[in-house]
């Protein structure tokens, strides 16, 4: 009898534990989950900034080579003018000379392709 006593007494004491075991372990659970989503913010909100910033940094990359694009493309568009002006010129100048040169890259071309 007294061994069923102290069996009893032992299994309140040992379920007490054990549910104050569990209520600990529960309520490291929570403070963990706690943590892990004021992580997961913390992270989030790190991202979105740095996904502002990357932004911004491309579009103003972007704007920059497209001003040098319309900038070279001017240059270019400059340069073929002279260029087409300079030939005109030219042909102009020395009509039989152009001519000349003319047949002889003609010239050059068929040979060139008649040895295939």
């Amino acid at each position: 009898m007294a061994a069923s006593i102290l069996h009893s007494a032992r299994s309140k004491r040992n379920g007490s534990n054990l549910q104050d075991v569990e209520a600990s372990i529960e309520d490291q659970i929570e403070s963990l989950r706690e943590e892990v989503a004021a992580f997961a913010k913390l992270i989030s909100d790190s991202s979105a900034k740095q996904s502002k910033k990357l932004r911004a940094s491309a579009e103003t990359g972007f704007d920059d080579l497209a001003v040098r694009g319309e900038e070279l493309l001017r240059d270019l568009q400059r340069g073929y003018a002279k260029s087409s002006r300079e030939v005109r010129r030219t042909v102009r100048q020395h009509p039989v000379a152009t001519i000349g040169a003319a047949a002889a890259f003609g010239l050059a071309v068929a040979l060139l392709l008649s040895r295939r």
